[in-house]
């Protein structure tokens, strides 16, 4: 983008945006109050034109994002709250989303909801776009900038919350592999944060291998398998991403070791692995990123262009799975690459949405 003049830029916008394809498209939409609608002007709030723009939709836990979030608009356009709704991708191209982001405030998007590519680039075409007016959402992966709403978890203290049931499993004391994604990421150096100053407490915790690898089965098998030869007598894994941990304990599966305890995520490969292997005596905890960070985030928008006084940053709780609970969780019929999550109920939605 470097050396465009803005007409330029604007011009390259709009082109992106036609060039796009979207999900969803709802071109014919009418709002509660038009003559379409059999509605005055002052009958009802207007029914708001919403868009997503989503660094990418390829992973899986994108797809399960798209479609839970499709699910609340058909909800929120049969209270005439919604009017249209899209779904932009920018397959992994920050400068793509930057032209998207511009594309929709030129076409006077009411609430623009992002999935950031970078934490920092697209500051100033989200703040543009909130000086325009237009209500934005930011949700997963989040920008730094403090004029548009923000809604995730708290990366630190899933690592923190994992590492210390580690800890404890272990009983202080032990020999462990770290299996983190890639380095440079920021989720995943702020999950290690919060393990790190776990570990920090328990001088008895050897690390005998940080890892680092993609968030994929494959790297992460032969990342972990190499790090396991040089060390096999490790008594535990803190692992940072469900197939990372799947990874690990597939590893030992297939060599037929001791089944150590093995910190993991909602990713339903590995949660298969655990429900199986928990006769043997395999015991693990997970968490996740919910999928329903994106609900929160349109409800929200849709509630601050409606009038209502709306938190900026928004935190949701992180799920606990355990020993006990694991079968709530896990989808025996569905495909490994899914990441299964027990709704929140709207109530708590409603909670988190009023800052309470």
């Amino acid at each position: 983008m470097k050396g465009m003049t803005r007409r330029a830029l604007i011009a390259a916008a709009a082109g992106a945006l036609l060039a796009t394809t979207a999900c969803n498209v709802d071109s014919g939409a009418t709002t509660a109050s038009s003559p379409a609608a059999g509605g005055t002007a002052s009958a009802a709030p207007k029914a708001l034109k919403v868009g997503w723009s989503t660094i990418y939709l390829a992973p899986s836990w994108m797809q399960q994002t798209l479609k839970m979030l499709e699910d609340d608009v058909a909800r929120l356009k049969g209270e005439g709250k919604v009017a249209s709704y899209e779904t932009f991708n920018a397959n992994g191209d920050t400068s793509q989303q930057i032209a998207q982001i511009q594309a929709m405030i030129t076409q006077k998007y009411d609430v623009i909801l992002v999935d950031a590519g970078s934490s920092t680039a697209l500051n100033p075409v989200m703040e543009q776009a909130v000086a325009a007016g237009i209500v934005v959402a930011n949700f997963d992966s989040l920008v730094t900038s403090d004029k548009v709403i923000r809604v995730g978890t708290d990366q630190v203290e899933w690592g923190r919350m994992t590492a210390q049931w580690l800890a404890d499993k272990l009983g202080g004391k032990g020999e462990i592999i770290a299996m983190n994604g890639p380095a440079g990421v920021s989720v995943s150096e702020e999950r290690w944060k919060g393990a790190e100053e776990v570990f920090k407490k328990y001088p008895d915790i050897k690390i005998a291998a940080n890892v680092h690898s993609e968030y994929n089965l494959a790297p992460a098998a032969q990342a972990f398998a190499s790090a396991y030869s040089a060390n096999p007598d490790i008594t535990g894994v803190f692992s940072q991403g469900g197939a990372l941990s799947a990874a690990a304990l597939q590893t030992l599966v297939k060599q037929d070791r001791k089944l150590v305890p093995i910190t993991g995520e909602n990713y339903n490969g590995f949660l298969k692995m655990w429900a199986e292997k928990r006769r043997e005596g395999f015991s693990s905890i997970a968490t996740a990123q919910p999928n329903y960070l994106s609900v929160i985030a349109l409800q929200a928008a849709v509630a601050k262009a409606g009038g209502a006084n709306v938190p900026m940053n928004i935190t949701v709780p992180l799920p606990e799975i355990t020993d006990e609970n694991l079968d709530q969780f896990v989808k025996p019929d569905q495909p490994d690459d899914s990441y299964p999550i027990q709704p929140l109920p709207q109530g708590e939605i409603d909670k988190l949405i009023a800052g309470k």
